[in-house]
Parts: C-alpha cells; sequence; structure tokens
C-alpha cells in the first residue's frame, strides 16, 4: 500500500528526508544482494555461452572421429553430355561410357475434332480405359468414369484428376475444331499408355483381345522411351530417368545429351571435404579457447587516487574453467602414436593457440592418407572425451555448475523480496514514528499556549 510523505507540520522536520536516508541504511543488505544477483546472473549467461561453445567443439570432434568421415569422395566427368555425384558409400573408381538415348515421356495428339462425341465417333461412352506399360502384355488398365462428362475441357479434367499420370489439354485449333492432347506425368518405356473407349478388362488387354486403342502408343508424336548408356562399347544399360544411380555403388549419373563420344566418371578422394574436416576441428578449438581467454583475462584501470585497479574476467576465478582450457589444450597436441599433431597440419602457438596449416596437411595426405586419418581422429577421440565430459546435457562438469549456479541466483532472488517486504514494514514503522511526533509536539505546543495564556491572565487578576 503506497504511503504520502507529509513534511512536520508542527516540527518543521523534513521528514521525508529523514525516512529515505533511513531507508538507504537499512536497504544496504539488500542492495548488496542485489547486485550479487546480477554478477551471479552474468556469470551463469557467460557459462551458458561456453558450453555453446563447448559442446559445438564436441560435435566437430566426432564428425572427425568417425570413418564415413574420412570416405568423403566426389565425382568428375569428362565432356558437358553426363554429370555426377557420388554418396559416403561410393568408393574410387572410373567408369568410361557413350549416352545414345535420353528418357522421354509419351505425347499423343487426336485428330481435329468438333465436340467429345466427334472423339468418339459420334456417342460419348460412360467410360474410357487407360493401359499403362510398354506393351500390351505387360499392361495395366485403369477404368475412368465419364459420368457427366459432355464436352472436351470435361473429359481432359476428368483425366487430369484421374491420377493415372496422364496430363490433358485441349488444343484449339480454329473458331469450331480442337484436337486433345495427352502427355505421361513420367518418363520411361514404362511410362507409354494408349487409350481406350468404355471399360475393357485388363486380362483382354494382355491377351491382345481387346477392341483396338482409340490412341495408340504407335501414333505417339513423341514415344515414352528409357534413357540409355552403352559401358564399355557394348553393353547397354536403361534407366526410366534421364539418373542413373548405382551403376557405380554410390554415384548417380546423369545425362543431359545424346553424345557418341566417350565420357569418363572419375570417383576420387574429395581432399577439399577432407581438408575442411580438419579446418573445422581446429577452427572449434580456436573458438572455445578463445572464448575462455576472453573471458578469463584481466583488467587495468586507473582508481580516482591515481593507482592501478587490476580486475579479473568473469570467469577468471573459476578453476573448472582454467581446467577445462589446460584439458583441451592437452588432448589436441599431445602426440598421438608418437606422432606430433603438428606434422598432419594441427600447430600450437606458444600463445596455447592453434592453427591449421593446409600445406603440411595437403602434404600428409599426399604421403600417407591412412596415418593423417588415424593421428587427427586420435586427437578427435581426445577432445570429444573432454568436451562432452564438459558440455554434456545431463552430467557435464559447465551443465552442473550451470544449474548450481541458477539455483543459488533463485535463493537470492528470494532473499531481495523477502527484503522487499521487511523494508515495507519498518517505512511504514518509521512513518507512524514521525506522525506520531508530531501529535506530540503539537499537544505540547496547545498546552504550552494553555499554560502561557493561564499565567498571563493571572498577573492581570493580581
Amino acid at each position: 500500500m503506497a504511503s504520502f510523505g507529509i513534511d512536520g507540520l508542527v516540527s518543521g522536520l523534513d521528514t521525508t528526508s529523514l525516512i529515505t536516508q533511513l531507508m538507504a541504511v537499512e536497504a544496504a543488505p539488500q542492495t548488496l544482494l542485489k547486485a550479487k544477483v546480477s554478477t551471479t546472473q552474468t556469470f551463469i549467461s557467460t557459462l551458458q555461452g561456453l558450453n555453446t561453445r563447448v559442446s559445438s567443439l564436441a560435435d566437430a570432434a566426432t564428425t572427425a572421429t568417425k570413418t564415413a568421415s574420412w570416405s568423403a569422395v566426389k565425382a568428375s566427368t569428362t565432356g558437358t553430355s553426363a554429370t555426377a555425384t557420388a554418396s559416403s558409400t561410393a568408393q574410387a573408381s572410373s567408369l568410361t561410357f557413350t549416352v545414345d538415348k535420353l528418357a522421354k515421356a509419351q505425347t499423343s495428339v487426336t485428330g481435329n475434332v468438333t465436340s467429345l462425341a466427334d472423339l468418339f465417333g459420334g456417342t460419348v461412352p460412360s467410360s474410357v480405359t487407360i493401359a499403362k506399360g510398354s506393351a500390351d502384355a505387360t499392361a495395366t488398365a485403369t477404368v475412368v468414369d465419364l459420368t457427366g462428362v459432355t464436352d472436351l475441357a470435361g473429359f481432359a479434367a476428368k483425366l487430369n484428376s484421374a491420377g493415372v499420370g496422364i496430363s490433358a489439354s485441349v488444343v484449339k485449333i480454329s473458331a469450331t475444331e480442337s484436337r486433345l492432347q495427352l502427355t505421361g506425368s513420367g518418363s520411361g518405356d514404362e511410362a507409354a499408355f494408349e487409350l481406350h473407349s468404355g471399360t475393357v478388362a485388363e486380362a483382354d488387354i494382355q491377351a491382345g483381345t481387346a477392341p483396338a486403342a482409340l490412341i495408340k502408343r504407335s501414333d505417339a508424336i513423341i514415344a515414352a522411351s528409357d534413357a540409355q548408356i552403352t559401358l564399355w562399347g557394348s553393353q547397354p544399360v536403361k534407366s526410366a530417368t534421364n539418373t542413373f544411380s548405382d551403376v557405380l555403388t554410390g554415384v548417380d549419373i546423369t545425362v543431359s545429351a545424346v553424345d557418341a563420344t566417350s565420357t569418363t566418371v572419375t570417383v576420387a578422394r574429395d581432399d577439399t571435404a577432407l581438408t575442411k574436416l580438419a579446418s573445422d576441428l581446429v577452427g572449434a578449438l580456436g573458438v572455445v579457447l578463445s572464448e575462455i581467454k576472453s573471458r578469463t583475462a584481466t583488467t587495468t584501470t586507473t582508481a580516482s587516487d591515481g593507482g592501478s585497479v587490476i580486475t579479473a574476467g568473469i570467469l577468471g576465478g573459476d578453476s573448472a574453467t582454467r581446467s577445462l582450457n589446460q584439458a583441451i589444450i592437452t588432448a589436441a597436441s599431445y602426440p598421438v602414436d608418437g606422432t606430433s599433431p603438428s606434422e598432419v597440419g594441427i600447430i600450437l602457438s606458444r600463445d596455447g593457440t592453434f592453427s591449421f596449416d593446409e600445406t603440411v596437411f595437403a602434404a600428409a595426405m599426399a604421403a600417407d592418407p591412412a596415418k593423417v586419418q588415424k593421428i587427427i581422429s586420435g586427437l578427435a577421440e581426445r577432445v570429444e572425451g573432454v568436451a562432452t565430459s564438459a558440455s554434456d546435457s545431463i552430467d557435464g562438469t559447465l551443465t552442473l555448475k550451470i544449474t548450481n549456479q541458477q539455483s543459488f541466483s533463485k535463493d537470492l532472488s528470494t532473499q531481495v523480496d523477502d527484503w522487499d517486504r521487511r523494508l515495507a514494514t519498518r517505512k511504514e514503522g518509521l512513518q507512524a514514528t514521525y506522525a506520531a511526533l508530531e501529535v506530540s509536539l503539537s499537544a505540547l505546543n496547545a498546552q504550552s499556549s494553555w499554560l502561557t495564556s493561564s499565567l498571563a491572565s493571572l498577573s492581570t487578576w493580581s
């Protein structure tokens, strides 16, 4: 409840100022608590930032320990008629081929008609049957109901919504005539189609006993076809699309033009990816060590008396942070099977920072890639152990320290709230005391005035 301070009307005292000064003295312990809460929150925030960076270091180190990471390969092709991409399962290899055909989707067009009935020779059937496949013997049949369809636009809409992999459109030729264009949504031999009037059994289509198709595969203006490449000059390989998957394990070859000139796909170690793998590990090390250095560094300022004041960083007094810093440096710099990391390009400087020498790394990879993998993987395994031990979301040392500090901060905040209530009660007491003083002084003044008046009247009577 708010109180209004009214300075002494009788005493003439500045009671508002007096109470404010007294409350400042009373609130000194709370002020110290508030400063401690602020410092603790800053400490927590700093630890959380460091923990995030250490967790990222653990991720980078984990990646560098995986065999799959060191199996990175890339695919390249000669010429311009094909491209290739390699996955992690690909092996170093090469393959030569020619591009014979590209995959195509079927496009068929009807003759000129003036109406839907004209398309079917005079009477619109109650249904049509779509036969899909490269030959009758293996075709599949889908019946499309035409109930309520009266014109070409409605027929095209029915085919489009039937989900049979055919796109239909009406092309206007003149004021009275149109043609219906049917295009397969997929390419390859098995995407070929025929259109039969009425409902035709799939067995009849496969047996070749069905009535003649209204639209035939053989009449297509663009026939559905597989893409084809020829290996070693004699072995054809087909694909329903222009991409050939796993002709080489883990490699996708995409063709874009027919080319009788031989194209060679080469799959080789991806040195760029492996360089980045090592560089990213060193970069993550640098981020963590730089963060620790900046948060523990001391600053020097000049005091009012001219002396120097040295202030430690927010983590300067934290032994856990110093221990983590040393553990990371040791894990990343100690030899692996007697070989120093500097031999593969991971250099520890005198100031405790790491750098990556790409030239040294490239030379080591060219000389003995297995050795490079062993050294960096071993180093990364040690770093991952240190980083995970600190940043694990459940029992990491940094994580637990953050949790403890959050609990401590919460306790401090509770004490601050308790002081709010205590100070409010104290202020009300002071206000009541000074108000009572004014009342007492007012009574004394009244009594003094009465006595003065009484004495004056006695003197007159005498």
